[in-house]
């Protein structure tokens, strides 16, 4: 993928700036409804920005940036209020800001150092972030779906979401390690 310096104002940036402005949203507590369309707007975005970049060719370096920035916002936002409301297990949101805080640390240290990367996300990530979008979709679901079948789907997803965390968050100190050793 080749960054241009092309206009950043651009489809795909936008999409990703409406999930920025579409997380304070989702803080509303006890609107589940709300919530479940406005996070459903935001996760369709997320597919839209990056459908759009390729299909228009409007890959620009603020939104390989403002991307996975919106997508931490909104996931981490989520997680954090479905965890203080004990909707969602805690032990499953502990993962997920983990997972994130430690992605960010590097990101940071390697930025410090002066190394040079590119961030881009790795097929376990996307499929992290779709499997995190499903379990916060069922959580906030659930209040409109029996719970018995909710309850039976809930925690296979959970469980993969972990699984698919914690996995795609080795990944990223596995890559992390691999670029503090090259030599500068």
């Amino acid at each position: 993928m080749t960054l241009g310096h092309s206009n950043p104002i651009n489809i795909p940036n936008i999409l990703s700036l409406l999930r920025v402005l579409l997380t304070p949203l989702f803080l509303i507590k006890h609107r589940f409804g709300s919530a479940l369309l406005v996070f459903a707007i935001a996760a369709i975005s997320d597919g839209l920005d990056g459908l759009t970049a390729r299909i228009f060719r409007q890959h620009t370096t603020l939104g390989t940036y403002l991307d996975p920035a919106a997508d931490k916002l909104l996931l981490l936002t989520a997680f954090v209020t479905l965890g203080i409301q004990e909707l969602i297990p805690s032990w499953l949101a502990v993962i997920v800001i983990t997972r994130d805080i430690v992605i960010l640390s590097g990101v940071a240290l390697l930025t410090i150092l002066g190394r040079e990367f590119e961030p881009t996300p790795s097929i376990l990530s996307k499929i992290t972030t779709v499997a995190q979008i499903v379990s916060v979709i069922i959580v906030l679901s659930g209040f409109h779906v029996q719970r018995l079948a909710q309850a039976h789907i809930q925690a296979p997803v959970f469980w993969f979401a972990a699984g698919m965390t914690i996995v795609s968050g080795l990944q990223y100190i596995y890559r992390g390690l691999g670029l503090l050793q090259e030599e500068s």
